[in-house]
Parts: structure tokens; sequence; C-alpha cells
């Protein structure tokens, strides 16, 4: 089974302009995540996707792979799946499985991609991404942490920006994130998981996608993937003990110390 990682990496981060470019440590924060990606065993090929010419250019000039597309993609999505398209067009692409890998994650596992890939071993997976339990009470209910359930075949029901499950007898928060004990305050004890923003495709699912029209759960959460659930996608998910660590903003890079050291 081959296997495709690709990068998306637009410029204008709207929170963070030009932040794949930022230099930490002596490198530049898409060298760093293309490095990690690059240590996947699993992974044949690693791709950059970009829609600025300073990306490109500096990605070739470490020796790394990228490939110019639309500054107009609304989402990383959309830009892997034009990558994908301009790679199939130039070359004979040999490519089951493709990987959209965040570009805004320097410090990303190596073993989080193969945790995805090992997804597909079953051939019912078309989708597959990563989940973890959530272990900060603070994170339940933050709107910037995506939660998600799952049934008893680990296939995505929903995700949200909300506490899921609901607790009905108490508050989120007086919850044991981490576990299915009772909590001390008596609150019946349940599980929370956030999503871990990592994609797997196959590649004749990926061109499917970005053909979807907008849904109405999508526009409701802001969660690009609503659209593929409401849409009758199946989205695997398995449990990581990996947790993310994006740079969204310039202030984040005030925690980098923290996690170099």
């Amino acid at each position: 089974m081959k296997s495709l990682g690709i990068i998306p990496a637009r410029y204008d981060s709207t929170r963070f302009p030009g932040k794949a470019l930022v230099v930490i440590d002596g490198k530049s924060m898409i060298r760093r995540v293309y490095e990690q990606a690059s240590r996947c065993p699993g992974l044949n090929r690693v791709v950059v996707a970009t829609d600025h010419e300073g990306i490109l250019n500096h990605v070739r000039d470490f020796g790394g792979e990228a490939v110019m597309t639309a500054a107009s993609h609304q989402s990383g999505t959309d830009r892997c799946a034009e990558a994908l398209k301009i790679l199939s067009a130039s070359e004979q692409l040999e490519a089951d499985i493709v990987v959209n890998i965040q570009g805004d994650e320097p410090f990303i596992f190596p073993e989080q991609i193969s945790e995805v890939l090992s997804c597909f071993t079953d051939p019912g997976v078309s989708i597959a991404t990563l989940a973890r339990k959530i272990v900060s009470p603070h994170d339940i209910t933050d709107p910037n942490v995506v939660k998600l359930v799952f049934d008893q075949d680990h296939r995505v029901l929903y995700f949200s920006r909300s506490a899921i499950p609901y607790v009905k007898n108490g508050k989120a928060n007086e919850t044991h994130a981490s576990t299915g004990d009772r909590a001390s305050a008596g609150v019946p004890g349940a599980i929370f998981y956030e999503h871990v923003g990592i994609y797997g495709f196959r590649q004749a699912v990926l061109p499917q996608l970005v053909q979807l029209p907008e849904s109405s759960l999508e526009r409701t959460e802001s969660l690009e993937q609503l659209r593929w659930l409401q849409h009758g996608f199946r989205i695997f998910v398995r449990e990581t003990e990996y947790k993310s660590i994006s740079i969204d903003t310039p202030s984040d890079l005030l925690k980098i110390p923290d996690i170099m050291h």
C-alpha cells in the first residue's frame, strides 16, 4: 500500500500571516513539519502544497518537494486535492492513501501519521482520523477544542465545538475527562475526546469530498468534516496518546521553549 503525505501551507493565515516561514530554533515551521513527516516509515513521499512562491522556493531549497496551488482554497482538504491532481497529471503517481498533515504542527509525531495509516488495513475504511482523551476539564467546554463521539466500531457519529456527550445530571467539568469512573462530585462518569486534526483518505475518495456542497451542520459549527458526515461518508477514528500542538497565533510561539525542553 503506497502512501503520500501532503502538507497544505497557506501563506495568508488569518491569525498569523506567513507562519509557515517563521523560524523556530533555527528551522522554519514548514521545514520542521516536513522533516517530522518524512520520519514516518509508512509514508512513501511527502509534498508541501502551497499558494506562495516564498514557501515553494524555501521548501525546495532545503531539499523538500513542493507544488504550487491556488490561493482561493478555503480548506486544507481542497488544497490537498489540487496537489493530488497536479501530481497525478504530471507523472505516474503511486499512492493508495493520501494523508493531510497540518502545516502548523512543527512537533507532530511520526507515530501519529503511522496510526492514521494503520486504519487502512481495513478495506472498509475510506477516511480516517485520530482522537485523544481529554484530560483538562477546561478543554471540555473550550470551543477551540473540537470534540467528537463515535460508535463501538470507532465510526464517528458527530464532531462539535460544544461539550459532547452532554452530561444531564451535572456539569461537564465536574466529570473525570480521562476515565469512565464516577467523579467525586457524584456526577456519572463520561469520557470526552478531542479531535486530532490529521486525516487519511483513500486516493479515490479525496476528489469526491471536495465536490460536495457546503452543508448546514458545517455552517453551524464551522467544521468542514461535518460536510462529509452529512453527505453520508463514514469517518473511522483511532485513539492516540499523542497530543497535537499547533501554532495558530504569534503568542503560541511563547510556549515553544517548554515543548522543546
